[in-house]
């Protein structure tokens, strides 16, 4: 039976990262529109929001010069922005991480989350 649900459970993940991996990060960069207000992925400067320039793979809450929100101070200890966090964050920010100061509500498209995924992973394929 655990391994019945074991297999089950893999099965509802594994379509998730493959359809992270199939992003278009051409259509990353329209939606990263909505985010582009208060974040930038080209250039290490901080807005509203921290900079996500090389976001795929930094810890959590990490950029030096940005003071970030205690619950994503508290949220982000000993994690990594990986695809997968990514996209259990950005539908809703702030049930993931309840206080933070991220006003966004969210994108409801998983194409949406998986396109800012690839965006984000390689802003220059996004044709900025």
């Amino acid at each position: 039976m655990k391994l019945h649900c074991l297999i089950m459970a893999a099965a509802m993940v594994l379509p998730a990262g493959l359809a992270l991996a199939d992003g278009d990060p051409v259509a990353g960069a329209k939606v990263f529109k909505q985010c582009a207000a208060c974040h930038t992925a080209t250039e290490a400067k901080n807005k509203v929001g921290p900079t996500l320039m090389g976001i795929i793979g930094r810890p959590v809450a990490s950029v030096a010069d940005y003071k970030y929100s205690p619950a994503m101070t508290t949220f982000g200890q000993g994690k990594v922005w990986s695809e997968e966090e990514l996209a259990a964050y950005l539908p809703k920010p702030k049930d993931l991480v309840p206080g933070t100061k991220m006003a966004f509500a969210g994108l409801k498209k998983p194409d949406d989350i998986a396109n800012v995924i690839a965006y984000l992973k390689n802003p220059a394929a996004g044709g900025n």
